[in-house]
């Protein structure tokens, strides 16, 4: 291969990673001119426009995609074998942003402070509002280091680590019509939901369970949080179907019947998520590291041992 040909590929790896000429021309320390000559280059070569603009962004052709699969790996091998660099968390000024809801904030962010004061004093932690599909352009575009979420995006861009999976349960006030029994469909179909929905959008995983029965529900009501969902729930007729997770906190069921739904719903995945740009990063590896293991033993315990819960078996 030629030198030449060689240095597009770098070019062209960071293109296809960003989805943005000005992002990767910050990455490889290029002007935009120099990327945006280098694209018209690599049309010439290969004889294909290779992206197209899309808003801010640029989206791949299908060749272009096709080229990534065979080259991407082996340009993200040679890179990280050649970009080895140090953090030291004692004396480092960083500053983290992790996207993720008030559930997961409550859940760890105790624990994570209380380590960065031990051991990286210097560093500073931002939690960013959780939005099913702002977050992922958030990720690609270095708004926020890293995400607690569901996974329903994926491109070669974003990596991902599993962290745990639960369920849903129904909940209402102890009083309601509805409490102390089983709930049929029929008056789970007939009753007033609260939907706990980041994007403001009246439609969840239950509701996505139902399209497929050809069934709906009546969405009443939306919260962009989940800690609002008890005291709304004790001063009204709604119900809502939450996690199981958040339903294990006493806190939250006190004055709450929790029941099961009258239908299975598959569990949800919780992802850690970043961008391949910190694949070699050591400190987003050192915060990343840390916040895996402090989810997964969070949702060990509270899973295990909360007074509150059902005692669910953990995976």
């Amino acid at each position: 291969m030629k030198t030449q040909e060689l240095q597009l590929l770098y070019i062209f790896d960071a293109i296809m990673t960003e989805r943005s000429v000005t992002r990767a021309a910050e990455r490889l320390a290029m002007t935009q001119p120099a990327v945006s000559n280098a694209i018209s280059r690599m049309r010439q070569i290969w004889n294909d426009p290779l992206f197209v603009r899309k808003g801010r962004n640029i989206e791949p052709t299908s060749y272009a995609l096709s080229l990534w699969d065979q080259v991407g790996g082996p340009m993200y091998a040679l890179t990280n074998a050649v970009s080895a660099t140090q953090f030291d968390p004692a004396n480092s000024k960083r500053k983290f942003r992790i996207a993720a809801n008030d559930v997961i904030v409550e859940m760890v962010w105790r624990q994570l402070i209380e380590l960065l004061e031990r051991e990286a004093p210097g560093v500073d932690l931002h939690a960013v509002p959780y939005t099913p599909d702002g977050t992922y352009d958030d990720l690609r575009e270095a708004h926020v280091d890293l995400a607690v979420c569901v996974l329903n995006q994926h491109d070669h861009s974003l990596r991902s680590t599993w962290l745990f999976e639960g369920g849903y349960v129904l909940a209402m006030r102890e009083g309601h019509p509805l409490a102390g029994k089983p709930i049929t469909m029929e008056e789970f179909l007939e009753a007033r939901h609260l939907l706990v929905s980041m994007s403001g959008d009246a439609h969840g995983f239950v509701d996505s369970y139902l399209d497929q029965k050809g069934q709906s529900r009546r969405i009443a009501a939306t919260v962009n949080h989940f800690s609002i969902v008890p005291q709304v729930l004790r001063e009204t007729n709604l119900i809502a179907a939450v996690p199981e997770l958040i339903s294990q906190d006493c806190g939250f069921v006190n004055g709450l019947w929790m029941g099961e739904l009258p239908f299975e719903v598959d569990p949800t995945s919780m992802y850690l998520v970043w961008h391949a740009r910190h694949d070699r990063d050591p400190g987003i590896i050192w915060i990343r590291d840390h916040l895996e293991r402090l989810l997964r033993d969070r949702w060990h315990e509270i899973m295990t041992t909360s007074p509150c819960g059902r005692h669910l078996k953990a995976v």
